[in-house]
């Protein structure tokens, strides 16, 4: 079972979660604009994704310049991610072992590799 939060206004997020339906993979949807992650959810997305916070965000997004998150700590990235959900980046893709961002859409491919 997979799980992707999900952005559908976003061309990537669509195009990767196609790509799952394509190869008929179970996937749980989560529209995180709609649904924010907490802080716990976004350090175990970090975790599973290998990535510094700074990694996981939108950087040029007007919301970070205005937040000032240019030399911020890892803790306040993280806070502004859960505050924030539009700095996420997207899509995420997760079998709860492994996750990906899907940029490129094809990335999901190798996290399905293991699920088929």
């Amino acid at each position: 079972m997979l799980t992707i939060y999900h952005n559908p206004r976003c061309s990537k997020s669509r195009q990767t979660l196609a790509l799952i339906e394509e190869k008929k993979h179970d996937v749980t949807i989560v529209e995180y604009l709609k649904t924010p992650l907490s802080i716990t959810k976004i350090e175990q997305l970090l975790l599973l994704l290998k990535l510094s916070p700074r990694e996981m965000m939108r950087t040029k997004e007007v919301e970070f310049k205005e937040q000032n998150l240019t030399n911020a700590d890892d803790a306040t990235l993280i806070a502004a991610m859960a505050n924030t959900p539009k700095l996420i980046e997207r899509p995420i893709v997760t079998d709860n072992t492994r996750a990906i961002i899907g940029r490129p859409p094809e990335n999901v491919l190798s996290l399905m590799q293991g699920n088929d």
